[in-house]
């Protein structure tokens, strides 16, 4: 009966023309934030309209959709993407500032690099592409950032080697409390949804998640688990994760399928399945008990 901490992710790189429903705006993410808290979510995820922007601009625009949610659910558990930037703290100086406004309790941790895309004219790896990187000492400096201002990690593991780093961190005991480790699968059509058969990591299926438990035996991290470039729920994911203790991430960020949900409708569901398993959802202050994160 332990109840699921839900994280909605409400947009990421998901544009209006591939769904109408996401929201880019601050005035959108205030409203489409609200609405998810009010349906079960414990946290919500955003990335900013704007991008390329300094840290100091970067904080106020994050702020102008955070403000509204925070004058009515103080307890809301809000938290923003990696920045821009030729250095580690250049990309992540919006943190401190968020931080600093009493905006921010959860951190962002990405432990390693990637290549994230789609697919070219011939179905090959390519056409958009984008090289995700992060090198231990960029890692490093979050983990001492995050530890400094004394925020949660929510822990990014978008393939195997990003797990066995974060598990190096929690060995040495230097992992700040109140972390939450997500398994990211990947999807038909990848994180930018865009094309078929290129996508990161590990598929969506009981064997990839029972490799990923078997690395955290023994660990005690909480864990949860999204599909980026498919769907949680219908891969079947989310009932295997919810049956084995974890918890679950949903929202527009990573939905790929044939139908245009919204946010909304995809916390509803997920909250649906939730109590179908008999784990019903965690507010944000059950959240902040469950991970332990500092107050």
């Amino acid at each position: 009966m332990t109840p699921v901490i839900l994280e909605v992710a409400i947009n990421g790189v998901t544009q209006k023309s591939r769904n109408p429903h996401v929201p880019r705006t601050p005035e959108e993410i205030a409203r489409c934030a609200l609405a998810c808290l009010a349906g079960g979510a414990a946290i919500v995820h955003n990335h900013l309209d704007e991008y390329a922007l300094d840290g100091a601009t970067a904080a106020e625009r994050y702020l102008a959709g955070w403000r509204p949610v925070l004058a009515e659910r103080p307890d809301a558990l809000l938290y923003p993407t990696i920045g821009f930037g030729e250095s580690m703290r250049e990309r992540y100086a919006h943190v401190p500032a968020l931080a600093e406004a009493g905006a921010l309790r959860l951190g962002l941790l990405d432990p390693g690099s990637l290549n994230l895309g789609g697919t070219d004219a011939d179905g090959l790896p390519g056409g958009f592409e984008f090289v995700y990187t992060n090198t231990f000492a960029d890692i490093r400096y979050v983990v001492d950032t995050c530890a400094r201002l004394r925020l949660a990690p929510t822990i990014s593991i978008f393939e195997p080697g990003f797990l066995r780093t974060a598990l190096a961190y929690h060995r040495a005991g230097r992992l700040p409390a109140g972390a939450l480790v997500k398994l990211y699968f990947g999807g038909d059509t990848g994180y930018v949804g865009n094309g078929s058969g290129v996508s990161f990591g590990l598929p969506p299926t009981r064997t990839s998640l029972q490799a990923y438990l078997e690395m955290l035996e023994g660990s005690g991290l909480p864990w949860a688990v999204a599909v980026l470039g498919g769907d949680v729920i219908e891969s079947g994911m989310a009932r295997l994760a919810l049956e084995r203790g974890g918890h679950l991430r949903v929202g527009l960020e990573d939905y790929a399928g044939p139908r245009s949900p919204s946010n909304e409708e995809l916390v509803a569901e997920a909250v649906a399945l939730c109590r179908a398993v008999g784990r019903p959802p965690a507010t944000p202050t059950e959240a902040v008990a469950m991970l332990a994160i500092p107050t």
